[in-house]
């Protein structure tokens, strides 16, 4: 449901979130839903701030009941680092406000009504986002980490699959609390859309991988100067299994030989693309040299 613009960006707001606040009507409590909307809307803002600095475009702002999700444009994921700075941002807002919380409490400047609830919202959002789970803000920063080390592609797979595991967890103790006769609704409805956007971002790796390689023709004509990375294979070896250990902001070279080890030739990451695209993942890098 689109609520309007700000800065300039489109601002929607899911059907789970709007479920939810549905709930705290019905429990009576909208007031303190309508407060949990509010540091939502902060907390996703505070990336809306990092990426603009950082010289991101942002296209809309989805919020949802455990945060939200800003749509920037697709040099995010391809800069590990870049990512890593828009991630901690909101939690990073949360915490600042429990601090602000605090020290105008401590001055009688803040309800004591009040306080409790807005201490323990801020605590959970920055405390659940930085779960090591795709597509939260732990998840984002554990995907930057695991990039530089294993690919992107491989490192998307195994953090949505964090999230998938810890989304299954989240039900779990949801379920188990309303069994045991507290509330816990909330926390299974949570767990169930986490496993949703955690699926979501499994399935579209390949595309952000491949989107991720074709644009780094892009990043080495704008900068003029990309590092490189040395890698060794054997010529019967297929383009799928030598783009697995391809790494963000990096620029592949693939020395090639024979079963005898003896060298063959070498091939850039830019021919690989081009064979990838044109012959699909199971072509012999052989077929491209010569």
């Amino acid at each position: 449901m689109r609520l309007g613009r700000v800065w300039g960006i489109e601002l929607y707001l899911n059907i789970f979130f709007l479920f939810l606040l549905g709930l705290f009507f019905a429990a009576g409590v909208l007031d303190k839903g309508l407060l949990a909307f509010g540091i939502v809307i902060i907390h996703e803002l505070t990336h809306v701030l990092v990426a603009r600095r950082l010289g991101l475009k942002v296209k809309d702002i989805e919020l949802l009941p455990f945060g939200g999700v800003s749509r920037i444009s697709s040099e995010l994921e391809l800069d590990p680092r870049k990512e890593l700075y828009v991630a901690v941002a909101g939690p990073a807002s949360n915490l600042a406000l429990v601090f602000l919380s605090l020290a105008l409490k401590n001055y009688g400047f803040w309800s004591e009504t009040w306080s409790p609830y807005f201490l323990q919202c801020n605590l959970i959002m920055a405390g659940f986002n930085l779960l090591p789970a795709l597509p939260l803000d732990g998840g984002r920063v554990y995907r930057a980490y695991l990039g530089r080390r294993i690919g992107l592609r491989a490192a998307t797979y195994q953090a949505s699959k964090s999230g998938q595991i810890w989304a299954v967890t989240i039900i779990f103790l949801g379920t188990l609390s309303m069994v045991l006769g507290y509330t816990g609704f909330d926390i299974s409805l949570n767990g169930l859309f986490l496993f949703y956007a955690a699926s979501r971002e499994k399935n579209m790796a390949p595309y952000l991988f491949i989107r991720h390689l074709t644009q780094k023709k892009n990043e080495l004509f704008r900068t003029g100067i990309l590092g490189a990375e040395s890698l060794v294979t054997y010529e019967d070896v297929t383009l799928g299994e030598i783009i697995r250990p391809f790494v963000p902001q990096k620029f592949h070279l693939v020395l090639v030989l024979d079963r005898q080890w003896q060298y063959k030739g070498m091939v850039t990451e830019a021919k690989i693309i081009d064979g990838l695209l044109a012959h699909g993942l199971d072509l012999p890098v052989s077929k491209l040299m010569g």
